[in-house]
């Protein structure tokens, strides 16, 4: 695909929006023990629809233009080649979304479908199914399924099949508090149907994963790798269940095994390579590291159709790529809201006292990211407040997949940093959280924890009303 030249007159007008913005915005001082800036000096004061697609308040004129550039290639929509623009062709074969907002809608986080007496009429956008069978591949990575791949698309372009469908349904899980107060939770089941193909092959392993909220992606890279497994030494020199592992796993830009950071299993250690396997697996892009499209032997249609690559050309040339990685490295954290309201301090102490920080470990000190050419260096040297010791850790049998991903087993998946919580509604319009969105806002989250963190389940099963919505609050805040 050739690169666009169009966009720098097109976007000239956004790309001085965003600046004049986030100038106005940035409010850098002295200290911060509360983490009113959760992204140091590139936090924005911003809350509504945008809340999470602004830049750093740091970047220079330079960059904020190539935020914007990156932007638009992360909103606009690809198409099925062939095609009268060479920019954006090479949709699909298969795909889940047409473009990367398709699942990260505003920046935010995707949903599950809702539902209606215990079922789902929608198909899943933001939500996909990964598939494996045991085994692993050649970096460790997990063992695809053979006729479906790594994972089920319910979308694709002409004369060709979508993979099927996915049925959810859901079931009430019923519990109380100790004062007596009742809750009910929903459990989802997948159903994948329709299939295409035929039958998927009986040691099939799924793992259902929301799209995550992009803000801050960059200053989560740029946590150094010492700092994550000295998180996993302090804590196992500690006394008590909490014990989190690094995830190892092969960078397809890096060409090593890394600590993982990104994804719910910590299965992707960069940004890079996280934006590159998503314009593969999710859009059906290819670009010079991933450059096959998802087609497996048994899918002749897929195999056959047309492609947005020229002359053996990724179909996303490294240039453009690079925009959409910068754009997402440099996404500011908003500031926190009602961070010294003493109901907000009271959750706090909550917080701190339930053991929730062992593992939401609240901030960091930024260094260099990974790779340089693709973030800011405005992004270094900040104090973050993100909340996520970046560990995988036992979440017990009610959250797990059963599929292994790297070394997360079945039963692990990553803290997820907390930053933003409270804007979700916000910015998509909904509240669901945990990995595949079943939690309805944070106390249900907390109520699905299990294994290491069962003893803080517990003792939020033992505060009374007031403490419970303290600590809802303090996470709003976040």
């Amino acid at each position: 695909m050739k690169r666009a030249g169009w966009w720098a007159l097109a976007l000239g007008g956004a790309a001085l929006l965003f600046a004049v913005h986030a100038r106005l915005q940035a409010a850098p001082g002295p200290g911060d023990p509360l983490g009113e800036k959760p992204g140091g000096d590139t936090t924005v004061q911003a809350n509504g629809k945008n809340a999470f697609s602004f830049p750093a308040a740091n970047l220079s004129d330079e960059e904020r233009t190539r935020f914007v550039i990156g932007n638009s290639f992360f909103k606009r929509n690809w198409v099925e080649a062939p095609a009268s623009t060479t920019a954006r062709d090479g949709l699909g074969p298969h795909f889940l979304a047409r473009s990367c907002a398709g699942c990260h809608l505003f920046d935010g986080r995707g949903a599950p479908p809702a539902f209606s007496r215990g079922l789902s009429a929608e198909q899943p956008l933001a939500l996909l199914i990964r598939l494996s069978v045991p085994g692993t591949g050649a970096h460790g990575e997990p063992k695809h399924e053979p006729v479906y791949g790594e994972q089920f698309n319910t979308a694709a372009v002409q004369n060709v099949r979508p993979e099927g469908e996915v049925r959810m349904r859901w079931t009430p899980v019923p519990g109380h508090f100790a004062d007596g107060t009742r809750y009910t939770l929903q459990q989802p089941h997948y159903e994948l149907r329709q299939l295409a193909h035929g039958a998927l092959d009986p040691r099939t392993m799924t793992s259902p994963r929301v799209a995550p909220q992009v803000m801050g992606v960059g200053l989560l890279e740029s946590i150094a790798e010492a700092d994550i497994l000295a998180n996993a030494e302090r804590q196992a020199a500690q006394p008590g269940p909490i014990k989190g592992q690094p995830n190892q796993v092969w960078d397809a830009f890096a060409e090593r095994v890394m600590v993982g950071r990104f994804g719910w299993k910590a299965n992707v250690a960069t940004l890079a390579h996280q934006t590159a396997g998503a314009f593969n697996g999710d859009i059906g892009i290819t670009s010079r590291q991933f450059p096959s499209e998802t087609c497996t032997p048994a899918q002749t249609d897929c195999l056959q159709a047309p492609k947005g690559s020229k002359a053996g050309q990724p179909e996303v040339d490294d240039e453009t790529l690079g925009q959409v990685v910068f754009y997402q490295a440099t996404l500011a954290p908003p500031a926190r809201r009602n961070a010294r309201d003493p109901r907000v301090l009271q959750g706090q102490q909550l917080f701190a006292q339930a053991q929730c920080a062992a593992c939401h470990r609240p901030s960091y000190t930024t260094a260099e990211g990974p790779f340089p050419r693709l973030t800011s260096k405005a992004l270094q040297g900040q104090t973050i407040w993100p909340y996520t010791d970046l560990l995988l850790h036992d979440m017990g049998e009610r959250l797990a997949d059963g599929r292994p991903d790297f070394l997360a087993s079945g039963r692990q998946w990553k803290t997820p940093a907390l930053w933003g919580i409270g804007l979700f509604k916000d910015v998509n319009g909904h509240t669901r959280l945990m990995h595949d969105g079943r939690a309805n806002g944070v106390l249900e989250a907390i109520l699905w924890h299990g294994g290491e963190a069962e003893a803080s389940r517990q003792q939020v099963l033992q505060m009374k009303k007031p403490e419970r919505q303290a600590l809802v609050e303090f996470v709003e805040s976040l």
